[in-house]
Formats: C-alpha cells, structure tokens, sequence
C-alpha cells in the first residue's frame, strides 16, 4: 500500500492502536542450525498470540539494506524511509528537547577511548555514565570556543551519546562521519562531501581538534566520534496525516526526539521497562495510538551478549499480558530492524512481526521467530506498510474508489 495513499483514506475513529517495538530485535543462530536469540526465548505469551494472528516479515527499507534507527522506526510509523532519511543529529537533538533554529547543524556525538597512537579503541568509551557525560560537555563547551559568526553548543544525551550542534550561516551537512565504524584504527576526518561543504568541513576540523585537546587528560572519554549531521525541518505529524492522538513511551532520547519529530506526546517517568508498560496502562483512556519502545534488545545485540538479549525478550514476554487484557483493536509486535548478538551491529535481516485484530484472518504460524514468522499470512513486505495495515484493522480508512 502507498503510504501517501493511505493519507488520502483516513477517516476519524475512536478505536485504539499499540505498537510494542523490541529495538533490534531480529537475530541470528551463533552455530550452524542453531537458534536464534528470540527463538532461544522462553516467550509463551508472544507465541499464543501469534496463535491467534497474521504474521510476517518486514524489510525496514529495502532487502539487503541495512537501516538506521530512523530511517526504520520512520517507516514503522508510515513515513517513507528515503524520501524521509534523516541524520541522527536532528533526532538526538529532538529527544532532549533542544531549541533548534534553521540555522543549526545537529550532529551526534559518540564519546570513544582512543589508545596513544590514536587509534579507537573503545567506540562507546566504556558506556559512561551519563553524570560523567554531563562533565564532559561542560568542559567542552568551555574550551571550544571558535571566531565570530559560529557557535558552538555540546548537550549531553545518555551514557556515551551526546548532541554537538554548529550554530551560523550556511552551514552543511554534506561531511563525512568520524566514526569507523571498528576499532584498532584512528577516527576518520570530517571531510567535505561536495564542494559547498568544505567551509563546514574546516569548522568541524577545528573542534575536533580543540575537543581532542581539552578531553587528552580523560581516562575514557578521550575522544569524539561524529556521526549523523543533519539541518533542522519540519515533517507532517501523525495527527495531521492519520488523525490519530499518539503517545509515545521510551526511555532513550534518540526515540524520544522521533516521536517528538511526528508530534507524539512524550510520556516521562519511566527508567525500566516495566514502567514502560505501566504508563501505557496509565494513559490508556486518553490517546488511541501507542509507542511503546523498549531499547536493552538492541544494546546487548550490539555488545554481542546473546543470552542478555534472551533475557530481555523473556522480560517483555512476562510482560505483554498487560497489553493483551487492554483488548486494543489492534496491536503489533515487532521490532525496528535487526541487531543481531553474533554481529553486535545492526543488519539487514528482516523483522518479523505480529499484527493481532478482531478482524485478522489468523495464519498457520504457531511460535512467534524469524523463521516461523517466514510462513506468515502478511508474507515479507516493506515495513512502511504497516502502519497502512494497523489504520485498516482498526477500522481508519474508508473504500478507495467507487
């Protein structure tokens, strides 16, 4: 279905919709004919309700592309994920609520350990706490100070992640990413992707420099890493294109700053996923779309702990009967993309997915995996024709045509 036609056949409703997203929940067996991690679950209450559902596969944004986050969770919420692309600087700075302006270069930034040679050594430099990230931005800010006509601000995010952002005219974000992307090497520079970009591209040279000498003295965070440069603009909300009223309920800024970006109301107060599950209890009665995110499958699939990754499915599996007995019309299960503990990265494997409804023809599949999920009645689809699906089983979309 084409997301922009799905914008033209929406219709007001008052029925409910819960999207339970497991980041990077796609994994990989770690021997030959083995399990993987979701298939190594203990997971009786996603398997009974894949029971009684359709299931499949979804490609975040193409087969053999590996996604973003954003890229990703824009097409879970039906917004097209290249014409939409988007660097994560913009969606760190939406998550911690920065004022951004039409002047701003949004950068994010990944605080590394680099040994004495400069080589990256470490690319979450142990996974800071993020009191030590606030430090380190305050000393940053008070060393890198550059001519007139460009500001510059660092904002802390959580553990090692932080916001860099360029303020001035003309700036671009055609640069090179610093990371990577491994270890073992130095961090890449900042260099001009098309010509209009080399003035920024000399800008990002000086902080980088100015920042490495300020942060020489760190045990861990003696390096940055700069990925995802993104210019601020405005996308139409989920309200505007669905008439729906959505919350959002995540813990990490990045996902935060995605909802806020689509004009979800962003709920507070939860640092564990079971507090997580518990606002959407608690708000049940005043929205009618729900983004439930839950982060720690994708850390432990990037720090390739396969059986922290188990446990963490096992610990939304425990919970899922709180969003089964709210009997919304429709509800998913599913993930962003894949982050498989074998790889610890991102992949392009497919997702698989539940979509539950009274009006769903269930299929044949009776344990929620990847490979079950294979033989599903919705088949393997582009993932930013979900949200089209969801819009149709709880009754918010009218007849095309006569």
């Amino acid at each position: 279905m084409d997301p922009e036609l799905i914008d033209k056949l929406v219709i007001p409703g008052n029925t409910k919709i819960v999207f339970l997203i497991m980041d990077g929940l796609g994994g990989l067996p770690r021997e030959e004919g083995g399990l993987t991690e979701l298939e190594s679950a203990r997971r009786p209450n996603m398997n009974a309700l894949a029971r009684v559902s359709l299931c499949g596969l979804l490609d975040p944004v193409a087969p053999g592309v590996t996604p973003g986050s954003g890229p990703a969770h824009f097409a879970l919420f039906g917004y097209d994920p290249v014409k939409n692309n988007i660097g994560r600087g913009i969606l760190e700075g939406a998550g911690i609520d920065y004022p951004m302006t039409d002047r701003d270069l949004l950068i994010r930034v990944n605080f590394a350990t680099a040994d004495g040679e400069g080589r990256v050594v470490d690319r979450r430099a142990g996974r800071i706490d993020t009191e030590t990230n606030r430090r380190v931005c305050a000393k940053l800010q008070e060393a890198v100070r550059l001519g007139p006509g460009i500001e510059v601000f660092f904002e802390p995010v959580k553990e090692h992640r932080a916001l860099l952002v360029l303020r001035g005219d003309g700036l671009e974000d055609r640069i090179q990413e610093t990371d990577p992307q491994k270890t073992g090497v130095p961090p890449l520079p900042p260099a001009p992707l098309s010509p209009a970009a080399e003035a920024t591209s000399r800008i990002l040279e000086e902080v980088v420099g100015r920042a490495h000498a300020a942060l020489a003295d760190e045990p861990k965070a003696n390096t940055l890493l700069l990925r995802g440069y993104a210019r601020y603009r405005r996308y139409p909300s989920l309200r505007e294109r669905f008439l729906l009223n959505p919350l959002a309920v995540a813990v990490y800024p990045m996902y935060r700053g995605i909802a806020r970006l689509l004009g979800m109301t962003v709920a507070g107060g939860a640092d564990t996923i079971e507090k997580e599950f518990a606002l959407v209890r608690e708000n049940y009665g005043t929205y009618d779309f729900f983004f439930l995110h839950v982060k720690p499958t994708d850390s432990r699939g990037e720090d390739g702990d396969f059986e922290g990754k188990v446990k963490v499915i096992e610990e939304v599996d425990a919970l899922l009967p709180q969003l089964v007995d709210l009997e919304p019309d429709v509800l998913v299960v599913t993930g962003d993309h894949s982050t498989p503990a074998v790889l610890a990265s991102h992949s392009w494997h497919p997702v698989p997915v539940i979509l539950h409804a009274r009006t769903c023809r269930p299929d044949r599949v009776e344990v929620f995996s990847e490979r079950s999920c294979a033989a599903g009645g919705l088949g393997r689809m582009p993932m930013v024709r979900l949200m089209g699906l969801a819009l149709a089983h709880a009754g918010r979309l009218e007849k095309f045509g006569a």
